[in-house]
Order: structure tokens, then C-alpha cells, then sequence
């Protein structure tokens, strides 16, 4: 369901993948209404929880969890209820209601997390909790572990990442830091450069920029430089400045194959005791439930503000054309065609993933178009919807590590794809 790719009509894709799209193909009208209203409902009643302070908001196992929240808090999600009614029913300013901005919110993101996570939440365990992640993780960990400085078990959250969706990646590392299978350094190293956008989005992409026939080289630059990405980017700051802290649910080792005992073996042992311990169907059911409540209730909001106001800055102001300023020289060290309008397109992945290739569109340079597709997808910190998840979890990192990390990738991703460019234009 998460892992394998199949071919379908529109080519390949997952089982979740394909779920997901029979779903919004059959209630897709209604989406957008549904993602309103579970933000309205967020919002009455976290502010309920907040200033009334009822009884049920003092349990951290069930409603409490979801809704107890700082009044500072409650009043994000607020906010985030008067901007989606107000994108919904069109009213308001335009760059708060346009297409461009509170539609894309909306309409395209917020649709997909409301649906994806209906089935995701429940089969997630599945991946984590019956011996995939020992089982992966034990027969790897000689390889992730030097060159990543990551547990083996990371491998099933990049895979996961890879062929399904980021924020699925996301929420599989999160949980496993919250039961302490992870450090905070390794969870924050996991998210930031293997929560990569699916295969199905790289296609996307590389279609909106009118280069399909050039998929194959795209996903070639996309593997490369992330990986480079990966080996580079957690051994300097500020990603190598986290501390190796455990959460605390406690620390579970790497397992390491005794004296004696073939890889395999110790392998399939360590995955054969986790599958003994996996929860019931009842636990299962609650942890679908709570999962589900904590996206739809707890985050959705949180893309609602970020995403529209991002996108807003992106598209209605010219912050960003001021901050590529640097970025000019660099696409020009490049060899890239018309740099100056590369520039902004380059940076502007910071507030969406989708941002780069609708600016980089209009651009004639078949090269400097597949640079900015590429972009799009190995820049991977995007606030609409990875930074909000981050900034949202128990994991140490503000918004400025997120900027300088999203640097940090641009600037060593983005010459690996332009020398794949130059070979192909």
C-alpha cells in the first residue's frame, strides 16, 4: 500500500495512491466543504477548551489531546476558520480568495490530506508496528548508519516518503521519535531530507513544465543530488548541532547481528519478536482515530494559515524577488538561461512545492525550466505543508533552521541538476 509502485492508466502509482484518487474522484465536490468544516470545528472547540476549561479537556488520551491547546493556539485555529470560510464562499480580499493563494490551500492541498490520512491512519501501523521496520532497518544499518549517521530503520520511512507522499513520511518519523526509536537529531535528519514529494507529483511537475519525455532524467537528478543532500547536509548546522536525545518514551538500539548469527537470520528474529507485540484490532482502530483526529483537527488548521498567507507573500508582494537577489549570480555561475527570472522561482519553493514551475513556466529555456522542475521537488521544506507538520510536532526546530536547511538544499541540489540539464539540452 505505501511502498510499491504498479502501473495504472495515468502510470504508476501506490495502493494508497490509488485509493485516494477513487475517493476524491467520488466525493471531490464535497472536499473542500468537509476540510471547512473540520477547521470551524477545530476552532469552536479548541477556544471552548481553552477559556471554559470543561472536564474532558484535562484527558490527554482522548479529546484533550486534540483540542487542549494554548489560547494562542485556539486562536490560530481561529483564524484559520474565518480564512477558510472566507476562501470557501469567495468572500474577502483577493489575496486571501484567489486561485493562486487560498484555492490552492484548499481546494488542491488541504482535499488530498483530508483523504489520504482517512485510509493512511489506519495503515500506517501496518509499516511501523509488525517487523517491516526491524526487519529493513537491521539489514541496512550498515550502510545508513555511516553514511546517513541514521538507524536502519530510517530506510522504511525514505521509501514510504518516496513513493507515497511527504507528509506520510512525516507522520511515520514523528510517531517513531515519539516512542523513542529515534533521537531528535536522527527524526529531524529523517524529515528534512528524505520526506521527499511522491513519484506521481515528480510527473506532475515535469508535465506542468512541458518536458515529459524528460521524467526519467528528472528522477535521475532528483535521486542524485538528494541523496548528496542527505550525506552533506546532517554533518554541518544546524542539523549537526542536534542533540541525540532520545524522547521520553524511551530508546530502543539499533540492533546490532550477534557472534555467530547470519544478518538474515538476526533479521528476520528481531521482525518475527516486533510482530508478537503488534497491537490488537481495537488498538489499531484507536491509534487510526487518533491519528486521523490529530491531522484533520491539529494540522489542517495550521496549513490554512501558513499555506494561504505564504502563498499569499509569494504571489501579491515582491519579498521574494527581493531575497533571490543573491540567487541571480548563482544561476548564472550555472549556465542557466535567464537567470534573473530563474531566481525567484528558485526560492519560492520555500512557501509551496508547486510555486517554482507556475513561476518558471513562461520561461523559453528548456533548461532553466527542468532546473526549476527539479527544484520543486528536491527542496522538499515547503511551509504549506511540511513546515507547518514540523513547526506542529514535538521536534526541536524553528522556522528560521527551516529557511537556512531550505538554503542549504537549494544550493546543493540545484547544481547537480543543472550539470544533468546541460547533458540533456
Amino acid at each position: 500500500m505505501f511502498l510499491t509502485p504498479f502501473p495504472t492508466a495515468d502510470g504508476f502509482n501506490i495502493g494508497l495512491g490509488v485509493l485516494t484518487d477513487w475517493t476524491r474522484a467520488l466525493v471531490g465536490d464535497t472536499l473542500p466543504a468537509v476540510a471547512v468544516l473540520a477547521v470551524c470545528f477545530s476552532a469552536l472547540a479548541s477556544l471552548y477548551a481553552a477559556f471554559a476549561r470543561p472536564s474532558w479537556s484535562s484527558d490527554p488520551r482522548g479529546l484533550g489531546k486534540v483540542f487542549s491547546v494554548s489560547p494562542a493556539s485556539a486562536l490560530v485555529r481561529a483564524v484559520a476558520a474565518v480564512v477558510a470560510c472566507m476562501i470557501h464562499f469567495e468572500t474577502g480580499p483577493a489575496w486571501i480568495t484567489s486561485a493562486a493563494t487560498g484555492g490552492v490551500i484548499l481546494n488542491d492541498l488541504m482535499t488530498v490530506i483530508v483523504v489520504v490520512f482517512v485510509f493512511a491512519s489506519f495503515i500506517l501501523p501496518f509499516l511501523t508496528d509488525f517487523g517491516l521496520m526491524e526487519f529493513i532497518g537491521t539489514l541496512v544499518q550498515r550502510v545508513f548508519r555511516p553514511l546517513f549517521r541514521l538507524p536502519g530503520r530510517a530506510a522504511v520511512d525514505g521509501a514510504a516518503s518516496w513513493f507515497g507522499s511527504s507528509i506520510v513520511g512525516l507522520v511515520i518519523t514523528t510517531e517513531q521519535y515519539d516512542r523513542g526509536y529515534y533521537t531528535e537529531r536522527e527524526a529531524l535528519v529523517i524529515a528534512l531530507n528524505f520526506s521527499v514529494v511522491s513519484v506521481a507529483f515528480a510527473k506532475v511537475v515535469i508535465d506542468f513544465v512541458g518536458l515529459g519525455e524528460h521524467f526519467l532524467a528528472l528522477y535521475a537528478a532528483v535521486l542524485v543530488s538528494g541523496v548528496l543532500a542527505a550525506v552533506i547536509i546532517p554533518r554541518i548546522p544546524p542539523l549537526s548541532r542536534k542533540r541525540d536525545r532520545h524522547a521520553p518514551a524511551g530508546s530502543p538500539p539499533d540492533p546490532a547481528p550477534p557472534d555467530g548469527r547470519g544478518l538474515l537470520a538476526r533479521s528476520l528474529e528481531l521482525a518475527r519478536e516486533r510482530a508478537a507485540r503488534a497491537p490488537g484490532a481495537a488498538a489499531l482502530a484507536r491509534h487510526g482515530l487518533r491519528t486521523t483526529s490529530d491531522i484533520w483537527f491539529g494540522l489542517l488548521p495550521l496549513v490554512m494559515v501558513i499555506g494561504t498567507f505564504s502563498l499569499a507573500v509569494a504571489t501579491h508582494t515582491p519579498v521574494f524577488d527581493w531575497l533571490s537577489y543573491p540567487l541571480v549570480p548563482f544561476a548564472e555561475l550555472l549556465r542557466l538561461p535567464e537567470a534573473a527570472a530563474a531566481a525567484p522561482a528558485l526560492l519560492v519553493g520555500f512557501a509551496d512545492q508547486f510555486l517554482p514551475v507556475i513561476l518558471g513556466q513562461g520561461i523559453e529555456s528548456e533548461l532553466t525550466r527542468f532546473v526549476i522542475a527539479c527544484a520543486s521537488v528536491t527542496q522538499l521544506i515547503y511551509m504549506s505543508e511540511v513546515g507547518a507538520y514540523l513547526l506542529k510536532s514535538k521536534l526541536p526546530v524553528t522556522l528560521l533552521e527551516l529557511f537556512v536547511i531550505f538554503l542549504l538544499r537549494t544550493l546543493i541540489t540545484i547544481p547537480v541538476c543543472a550539470l544533468i540539464g546541460h547533458m540533456l539540452f
